[in-house]
């Protein structure tokens, strides 16, 4: 079965924005309450090991959208571990 190249890269641009937006969301949401207590850390990290997975077979089939999406998810989730352990650190 062949897939249209257009719905394809709509679906891929879709998928990207979709996960994305929940970290936006999560880094907004702490950043003005100052706290990311109810973010678990060991979540994040395999969550980020993950995405690295992901990152390294986009890079193997050379797709844009995979690569694109996981480094922009890397860097997102990399931003709420830092700003949990910097509010984590004011509460002690």
């Amino acid at each position: 079965m062949e897939i249209d190249p257009t719905l394809l890269t709509i679906l891929g641009v879709a998928a990207g924005i979709l996960i994305l937006s929940g970290w936006v969301e999560q880094i907004i949401k702490g950043y003005k309450t100052k706290s990311l207590k109810d973010v678990s850390k060991f979540l994040m990290i395999f969550i980020s090991a993950g995405a690295v997975l992901w990152l390294i077979y986009g890079f193997i089939v050379s797709d844009v959208y995979i690569i694109g999406t996981n480094i922009a998810a890397i860097f997102l989730m990399m931003t709420v571990l830092l700003l949990k352990k910097k509010y984590d650190a004011l509460k002690h």
